[in-house]
């Protein structure tokens, strides 16, 4: 065999290992270091694509290997069969109850939890509410964000329904009646039932002292369970964006680590909201920078795709972004029709609407302070099996397992959704 022979032998068998090589790639969905699989179609945004992992972002994702996280698991099943548990049976009677759904999506699933457990127990009918800006306090018809024949026939058994009152019926000098959240069997009984039986129709509102879900048992949370989960779904325009937004950071987290994470950081919540720290000194909410450094300490490269709920770009932002480039809001994803159309207005509740299912849905979630949106985006991630949730904290080495930061309500099961789901 001549030195011409050799050459194209060695060539053949450097060509046959490439292809080798790359068989062996393919079936491991691109990199070994890849944290999940995902599989998803959808058009690609090239934005912030030139970040390519670097070699000591792929040593540091090696962290979550020694403790990682849960993946994913089975979502759960309701604790009730059928036929569903209602409270006792209580004497129909010819009133109405209304009420309105405010401050955005967190608050209108325990909203309409309360209103179905008052109408139910005073043997009333409900009727259906409208939805209060939180920016201007215009009403907006609930059909504008939420599928109403979906809540309709949901709430069908647990109590009677009505999409709006009688014409002869006047709201007049309708008593407001200001209840606790999650109100009790006692507190229907002594407080608002005797206002209802002398005006036949009440408006109820339903008050959050604190941000604390209780965990009671009886008849009456099983009753809000089901009028929490799954009742209040989105209208199938709005359902449609906040699907096509999450496909897209499925697909670019992909091309990545495999799981994208869905921050929930708004500048002027946590301007209205931030308390500094607790009685224990410890932090209670977190900025994007801070947000930062706690993922890359987790072993999160800077090839992470991360979703902020922040509508439009703030600077208060920019050091995030300047550690995990592929950072994004709904402005850089939303075409500009949809854009023009559901973030241009003076409500913010389209956008809230947004969030909370992306947030629900994200393969991570991390909240940036301790609220009502975080317990409620725990809950739904909690029934659909979504258990990875990370609280952020202060940490002084150099890396951490994220294992260790993962939210108490599902290491401790101490979330209401364990009352209402097994």
């Amino acid at each position: 065999m001549n030195s011409m022979d050799l050459r194209q032998a060695f060539a053949g068998l450097l060509t046959l290992s490439m292809f080798i090589m790359l068989g062996n790639m393919i079936k491991k969905d691109h990199f070994d270091y890849s944290i999940d699989d995902v599989e998803i179609q959808a058009t690609h945004v090239s934005q912030h694509d030139s970040v390519t992992a670097t070699p000591q972002s792929l040593a540091t994702v090696s962290h979550l290997s020694k403790k990682p996280l849960k993946q994913n698991v089975e979502g759960l099943k309701p604790c009730w069969s059928p036929p569903a548990p209602t409270l006792k049976e209580v004497e129909q009677s010819k009133g109405f109850i209304i009420f309105s759904l405010t401050n955005g999506p967190e608050y209108h699933i325990l909203q309409i939890a309360d209103a179905v457990v008052v109408a139910k127990y005073l043997g009333a009918t409900l009727v259906l509410p409208d939805i209060k800006s939180s920016k201007s306090g215009n009403s907006m018809n609930l059909g504008d964000i939420y599928d109403v024949e979906n809540i309709s026939n949901k709430l069908n058994g647990l109590v009677r329904v009505t999409k709006a009152l009688p014409p002869e019926v006047s709201t007049r000098n309708t008593p407001i009646v200001r209840i606790p959240n999650k109100v009790s069997q006692d507190y229907i009984i002594k407080k608002i039932k005797p206002i209802y039986k002398a005006k036949g129709i009440i408006k109820i509102e339903s008050n959050f002292p604190s941000s604390t879900i209780s965990r009671n048992t009886n008849n009456l949370d099983l009753l809000a369970c089901q009028a929490m989960f799954g009742t209040l779904q989105l209208k199938s325009e709005i359902q449609e964006v906040a699907e096509s937004i999450v496909q897209n950071l499925q697909t670019w987290s992909q091309e990545s680590n495999g799981q994208f994470v869905a921050v929930d950081l708004r500048t002027e919540v946590l301007k209205n909201e931030c308390n500094g720290k607790d009685e224990k000194g410890r932090k209670q909410c977190y900025q994007g920078n801070e947000i930062g450094e706690f993922l890359k300490k987790l072993g999160y490269g800077q090839e992470t795709v991360v979703y902020v709920t922040q509508t439009k770009w703030s600077p208060d932002l920019n050091s995030l972004r300047y550690m995990f480039p592929k950072t994004y809001t709904k402005e850089n994803i939303m075409s500009e029709i949809k854009k023009e159309k559901l973030l241009s207005s003076e409500s913010s509740e389209f956008e809230k609407a947004v969030d909370f299912y992306i947030c629900s849905q994200s393969d991570i979630f991390v909240p940036s302070i301790t609220n009502l949106f975080y317990e409620n985006v725990a809950g739904m991630r909690i029934v659909s099996g979504r258990n990875q949730i990370l609280v952020p904290s202060e940490i002084a080495s150099p890396s951490a397992s994220a294992s260790e930061f993962m939210s108490p309500y599902v290491t401790k099961k101490n979330h209401f959704a364990y009352k209402c789901f097994c």
